[in-house]
């Protein structure tokens, strides 16, 4: 017995709008920080800005050698009866990139990515972070070789290198069941480049009262070498080189791009 034919109701053509038609808004997350970030360039000074280099290839490749930065320093600021109603305040989430003063020397300033917050529970098995049990997908982390280290790609474990003190002070104090805990007031972070990055794994957490802030912009990148970068003075060798080589060697295409976290949700 044969199917029955069935009649399919197409409809009519959908109408022509006769409004203008609109063009793509940018996203308002984009807008956020564009407004954030020309309002600081404008009216900021070292009190709400900070310029800042790259100097090393722990964060590549999100940070490159070379990469100058704006660096927002109200970010995480404490808030203010007022202040809190006007500028944008936040708490240190996992994922963001925060410019901090190293645990080891508060002289230098570091920049990496917040792994863990208070509370959270972080090991390393063959390069897998896992956070609260569970393994942590990183797009932006970067691996150069494939040789597991037994301290650096299996961590917490028994350490093949010197570790700074407060390191040493971490792995006696803060590890439960084979796991890293990350203590009240402190930050578990790493560099992106996780093979090649002086980070928590060697120093120890971060504490609140070092971190001066968050990164905003790469205002200007230029092709170098991180002897070049390092002590408090440029040489003349880099001097000569900017002036021979500053349009080649700048990358333009970095230039005044926005630095974003990349969000870590609760596991």
């Amino acid at each position: 017995m044969s199917e029955p034919n069935v009649a399919v109701n197409a409809g009519a053509p959908p109408a022509k709008s006769r409004q203008p038609a609109k063009k793509a808004e940018p996203p308002r997350g984009t807008v956020a920080e564009w407004t954030v970030t020309i309002l600081l360039l404008l009216f900021g000074t070292t009190t709400l800005v900070q310029a800042f280099v790259i100097p090393t290839g722990s964060m590549e490749d999100t940070l490159l050698i070379g990469d100058h930065l704006l660096v927002d320093k109200l970010a995480y600021a404490p808030a203010g009866p007022v202040s809190r109603y006007v500028l944008p305040y936040q708490q240190v989430r996992r994922g963001d990139i925060i410019v901090f003063r190293y645990p080891v020397d508060v002289q230098q300033t570091f920049v990496k990515r917040v792994v863990g917050v208070p509370g959270d529970r972080i090991r390393i098995v063959n390069k897998q972070v896992f956070l609260n049990g569970k393994p942590l997908e990183e797009p932006y982390k970067y691996h150069k070789t494939d040789y597991i280290d037994s301290y650096r790609d299996n961590f917490p474990g028994e350490p093949n290198v010197r570790l700074y003190e407060q390191a040493r002070e971490m792995l006696e104090h803060h590890v439960v069941n084979g796991e890293v805990v990350v203590p009240p007031g402190h930050y578990f972070a790493m560099g992106d480049n996780r093979d090649s990055s002086l980070d928590s794994r060697y120093w120890g957490f971060v504490p609140r009262e070092n971190i001066i802030g968050k990164p905003l912009i790469i205002y200007w990148s230029y092709e170098t070498v991180t002897e070049r970068l390092v002590g408090s003075t440029i040489g003349f060798d880099h001097l000569l080189d900017l002036v021979q080589n500053f349009f080649t060697k700048t990358r333009w295409r970095r230039t005044f791009k926005l630095i974003r976290a990349h969000e870590i949700a609760d596991p």
